[in-house]
């Protein structure tokens, strides 16, 4: 099994596919805003909270990471 290395369709899409999609779904911009607010209205959570979180940025996530090591001790005399 291979690891590592290019792979077909890996990394970031070229910025000229971006902007192709970008215009492709530009159209659609005033139904996506319109529906957003309806969800917003009728009080559903994921609406809310997208709303909020692009309104005033997501809020910083704290990360509690401890590491505890333990060391065996080690008889170098051999005794015990």
């Amino acid at each position: 099994m291979a690891h590592g290395g290019a792979r077909k369709g890996a990394g970031r899409k070229p910025k000229q596919d971006e902007q192709a999609l970008v215009e492709k779904l530009k159209p659609y911009e005033d139904i996506a805003l319109k529906s957003l607010t309806n969800a917003v209205k009728a009080g559903e959570s994921w609406a809310v909270k997208m709303f909020f979180e692009y309104l005033h940025g997501k809020p910083k996530e704290t990360v509690y990471n401890q590491t505890e090591i333990i060391v065996p001790e080690i008889d170098w005399d051999g005794e015990n």
